[in-house]
This record gives structure tokens, C-alpha cells and sequence, in this order.
């Protein structure tokens, strides 16, 4: 099973940037598809972004879309997600994982701590 472990949040002010990175170990994080997950509070966690094993395909959620980038290097067992121009509505703990499925936007069922991301106005 993968461990992950996801790092970079923080505190920003609306309109700045972040760079967020989960680590994965285990052997098959290269050959797994790799998705952005972030839960606000009082609300289900929900899909951002994701990527293929190969990192040829991206895909994401309408509300992310052309703001963030997600991007793997299998050497390094990472998945990052560049986000640009947050918004207050950003505010989230966020999680990678391995998606079930690619187009399903799914999950697998292990999750790491995540990494909060809050943005000010």
C-alpha cells in the first residue's frame, strides 16, 4: 500500500501562490494515476486534479481549471500541484492520492494527513 505525505501548505493572501508536493512510497506510486483531493470545512472532500502514470494527461475540476497545475516526477516519488491566483474559496486541507480508476475522479481508500491551505482576503 501507498504512504503519502503532503506538504507546502500554508497561509496567503488571495491572488498569490502555492506549490503543494505529496510523497508517496512503495513501489507502485510510477504506475499509479496520482489525483488532488481537498476537503473545506463543513463540506466532502472532492476531486481537483489529476494526472496519468506516464504524466501525459492532466485532468481537473472546473473550478481549477487554467488556475492550478499538477505534475509528477516518478524519480523522485512526488506529485505536485502548482496553484496560482488562490482565491478565499481555495481554503482547504488538501491530499494527493492514487486514483481507482483513470476517469472515474476516485480515490483509493488510504489517506495521508493532508496540508491545510488557507487564503485571506
Amino acid at each position: 500500500q501507498v504512504q503519502l505525505v503532503e506538504s507546502g501548505g500554508g497561509l496567503v493572501q488571495a491572488g498569490g501562490s502555492l506549490r503543494l508536493s505529496c510523497t508517496a512510497s512503495g513501489r507502485t506510486f510510477s504506475y499509479s494515476h496520482m489525483g488532488w483531493f481537498r476537503q473545506a470545512p463543513g463540506k466532502e472532500r472532492g476531486f481537483v486534479a489529476g494526472i496519468t502514470w506516464r504524466g501525459d494527461t492532466t485532468d481537473y475540476a472546473d473550478s481549477v481549471k487554467g488556475r492550478f497545475t499538477i505534475s509528477r516526477d516518478n524519480a523522485k516519488n512526488t506529485v505536485y500541484l502548482q496553484m496560482n491566483s488562490l482565491k478565499r474559496e481555495d481554503t482547504a486541507v488538501y491530499y494527493c492520492n492514487a486514483l481507482s480508476q483513470w476517469g472515474t475522479r476516485d480515490a483509493m481508500d488510504n489517506w495521508g494527513n493532508g496540508t491545510l491551505v488557507t487564503v485571506s482576503s
